[in-house]
């Protein structure tokens, strides 16, 4: 017997992990004891999956000796995780029960652990499927304003952005496919969020530890829009759209489709928006005439047309996918009680509506690759490229203009579990040059960029879970061109006896200092 056992760990020691790869096979059960068919079966960290059949019966092969996580979905069922440790060629039988769950649970995309909105220990917010068809709107914060813990702004419904737990502007990050959506919408409130809810598969809300793979100073929160830009699969499948709404005579069409090979999946994208001002049932306008809108009321600038499109591409691997996709974002809206002239202007019958028009190109690298080994399990690589442009125009005229290069990198590190811990670390890098010139251009031309690395963990013990993030980074924040306000640089307190002396005086009163400014910090979060 000692001599047979000897044998054995000779030949595993030569042998390759596939030769001794081990078996799982078990049931999946509701609560009731009844089988659960079709439901997956997946191992974390890699791509083994298998589907029950009709007696609730599956076969997961190929499994390598260790410590393996494995997670089941079935429709109508809470998901389950289950810890599992594969020894030496060992066949293991397990059952599995599920729970009923009266609400749908969706998985999170932008969290690098998987979960759904229901296994995350901080609240999160998903707003997909029927639910997104219903209640998407022209604006992200309008869509999202029925959602627990979620507002909005409510711009004159053109330029709405969302406000979760009071908090809106910088302290609420928004981001594409894990991806800043790289805007200006945060330092300006009648500035619209360049990210579109007609063609997103879901759009969630995340709150915790999970915000900190993403940036530091999301305090209220973070709102990701999905689609699936990057294929990770080859499926044919695709979506249409074509909404009528009377309120503003706005029409809206949209599609997405997916299709592909064995190796390449290909996605498009496009969707068109045009509406007119939106009635109210009082007047907008305190000042306004009851009898000269014959109690037929609009608030006045509030139409919009936009259209935009999407092609993406990606190489599927046994073991993950790499892939890329270009958009184009194009808006012009009208800027509801925006007016760049003076008070009598502003009253006077040939007033020429504010309006915005906006353009953005946007090109994301997304990856995504499946390891075997001692420490890691998986590999996420996330870039992005966006070149962003949107002019306030006044009487025909271009009054402020703001401009947002940005380039982005994030890439995730996920380990296998570690006492019973799951997570992974993120190194992310992000430069931004931020540019606005005219009338309201009210910070200077500026180059931000920013280097971090973040960390989360979470572990279950029993029905409980715990959740645990961190987060360094340095961010230099470069100005090149900061113009102070005019200075008194040559005041005299005693009367000027001469006019020539006067004149003099008035040129070097009205002196502009120019200089450079630089900061950095590091914020730990």
């Amino acid at each position: 017997m000692k001599r047979r056992s000897q044998l054995a760990v000779l030949i595993a020691a030569f042998l390759p992990a596939s030769v001794l790869a081990s078996t799982i096979e078990g049931v999946v059960l509701n609560n009731k004891g009844k089988v659960v068919t079709n439901a997956t079966v997946e191992v974390e960290g890699s791509d083994l999956k298998v589907t029950t059949d009709e007696n609730g019966k599956f076969v997961i092969t190929e499994l390598n000796n260790g410590l393996k996580e494995l997670h089941v979905v079935a429709p109508g069922y809470a998901h389950l995780h289950r810890d599992i440790t594969i020894t030496n060629d060992e066949n293991q039988s397990v059952t599995f029960n599920l729970k009923r769950s009266p609400i749908e649970v969706i998985d999170i995309e932008a969290t690098p652990i998987h979960m759904s909105a229901m296994e995350s220990a901080s609240p999160v917010s998903v707003l997909s499927g029927e639910q997104l068809r219903r209640q998407q709107a022209a604006t992200l914060g309008d869509s999202l304003e029925k959602l627990p813990g979620v507002n909005t702004n409510f711009h004159g419904k053109v330029a709405s952005t969302p406000i979760i737990r009071g908090l809106s502007g910088p302290r609420v990050l928004i981001t594409q496919n894990g991806l800043d959506v790289s805007d200006v919408s945060r330092v300006g409130p009648d500035h619209s969020v360049a990210s579109e809810a007609s063609t997103a598969q879901q759009i969630e809300v995340l709150r915790g530890p999970a915000t900190l793979f993403y940036g530091s100073g999301a305090i209220g929160g973070m709102v990701n829009v999905v689609d699936n830009r990057v294929p990770t699969d080859s499926t044919t499948r695709g979506e249409w759209n074509v909404e009528h709404n009377s309120v503003d005579n706005q029409k809206v069409a949209s599609f997405n489709a997916t299709t592909g090979t064995d190796s390449f999946a290909f996605y498009a994208d496009a969707f068109w928006r045009e509406a007119d001002d939106y009635e109210v049932p009082v007047a907008a306008d305190i000042d306004s005439d009851v009898e000269e809108h014959n109690g037929d009321y609009k608030v006045e600038n509030s139409n919009e047309e936009s259209d935009g499109f999407t092609v993406g591409a990606s190489y599927l691997m046994d073991n993950g996918f790499i892939g890329l996709a270009v958009e184009q974002f194009n808006r012009q809206y009208g800027i509801p009680g925006h007016t760049h002239g003076d008070e009598e202007e502003e009253h006077s019958d040939e007033e020429e509506s504010v309006f915005a028009d906006l353009e953005q190109t946007k090109v994301q690298l997304l990856g995504e690759y499946n390891l075997d080994n001692k420490w890691l399990n998986k590999v996420n690589l996330r870039a992005g490229h966006t070149d962003y442009e949107h002019a306030e125009i006044e009487s025909g005229a271009v009054g402020t203009t703001f401009k947002n290069e940005t380039n982005e990198l994030r890439i995730d590190l996920l380990h296998n579990q570690f006492s019973e811990w799951n997570g992974g670390i993120s190194f992310h890098y992000k430069q931004s040059d931020v540019e606005a010139q005219g009338e309201e251009a009210f910070t200077p031309p500026s180059e931000t960029e920013s280097f971090a690395v973040a960390l989360m963990e979470e572990r279950h013990f029993g029905d409980f879970l715990v959740q645990l993030g961190g987060r360094i980074e340095r961010v230099t924040i470069e100005a090149g061109n900061v113009l102070l306000p005019n200075i008194d640089a040559h005041a005299h307190d005693e009367v000027q006896e001469t006019d020539e002396h006067d004149h003099d005086h008035e040129e070097s009163a009205e002196t502009t200092r120019v200089f450079d400014v630089e900061h950095e910090f590091t914020p730990i979060t």
